[in-house]
């Protein structure tokens, strides 16, 4: 790894290590703010950030994401677990505890075009993104120099129609190795089988380059083009085994008129998808997504 890069996450882990996240989602009703603030108060904990959101306050569904610090030393995320089960179990909460400082680890696949992968790595190194991009894993040399730039290390695994399945097992087998929790499709150009969809639930993010649902598979910018289309756009949603309708993370458009060729529109498109793919990932690193049937809550 980059050691610039490795020292910035090294000083955020040291800045955050009393720091956690805790994601909610539960039918709604009276006293659950107030239940998990008074289990908060009793551990020692102080809260700094609070979002919440109900579906409707009379019957529906209640969400919300809280950041609160650790004062206690004898308080773990471990004991701060096994004391909220109870509460979880008395209002059906569906949770996730997390400290701030055990960062995600991400394997990102790319195929030809880089553009998406160049922004994470522009990101990550910059401070953007915390996390620990642990290998990218390519079905082309493309990518290579690149990856190595910045001290990753670069997997070439052809895959195709015919060796699909081995292929996949191939990086499951360095997922595994390097113990990836996240996986970012930049530009992948391949199809995953739902064997391998299905062993990485809510944990595969992809960029499709187009504004779903329109216009989804293949060649989206020729046929967004003979459509006539005044504004293209990119969408970052989480992989399912329906083909580009999984529960969608962000979205964004850019205008573009009738003097735009395919080629300018496939450029124009490239700058959404970078940022919107960006946007994606650092949501999903920072625990601001919850996921519920289809759809997503974005605490941004």
């Amino acid at each position: 790894m980059n050691p610039s890069v490795a020292n910035q996450l090294n000083q955020y882990r040291d800045e955050r290590k009393k720091q956690a996240r805790l994601l909610i989602s539960c039918p709604d009703q009276t006293g659950i703010v107030a239940a998990i603030s008074h289990f908060l108060n009793e551990q020692g904990c102080n809260i700094i950030e609070s979002s919440q959101y109900s579906t409707n306050p009379t019957g529906g569904l209640f969400f919300i994401r809280l950041v609160f610090e650790i004062l206690e030393p004898q308080v773990t995320i471990s004991t701060l677990k096994n004391g909220f089960q109870p509460i979880a179990d008395n209002f059906a909460m569906k949770w996730d505890l997390r400290g701030v400082s055990d960062l995600k680890k991400i394997a990102i696949l790319v195929s030809k075009e880089l553009h998406c992968l160049q922004e994470l790595l522009w990101e990550w190194e910059s401070g953007h993104l915390k996390t620990e991009i642990k290998l990218v894993i390519s079905n082309h040399q493309d990518a290579k120099e690149l990856v190595e730039s910045y001290g990753i290390p670069f997997f070439w695994i052809p895959s195709n129609k015919e060796n699909r399945s081995e292929a996949e097992r191939e990086q499951q087998n360095l997922f595994k190795k390097y113990q990836v929790d996240t996986i970012v499709l930049t530009r992948y150009m391949q199809i995953l089988t739902p064997d391998f969809v299905s062993a990485y639930p809510n944990q595969i993010i992809n960029i499709h380059h187009s504004f779903l649902p329109a216009f989804i598979g293949a060649k989206p910018y020729e046929r967004a083009f003979h459509r006539g289309v005044k504004l293209i756009g990119a969408t970052s949603h989480y992989v399912t085994n329906d083909l580009d309708e999984g529960p969608i993370i962000e979205q964004d458009i850019m205008r573009v008129d009738h003097r735009d060729t395919i080629t300018d529109l496939k450029k124009i498109g490239q700058s959404v998808e970078r940022s919107v793919l960006a946007r994606a990932v650092k949501w999903h690193l920072e625990d601001r997504i919850i996921i519920h049937e289809n759809k997503t809550i974005v605490f941004n």
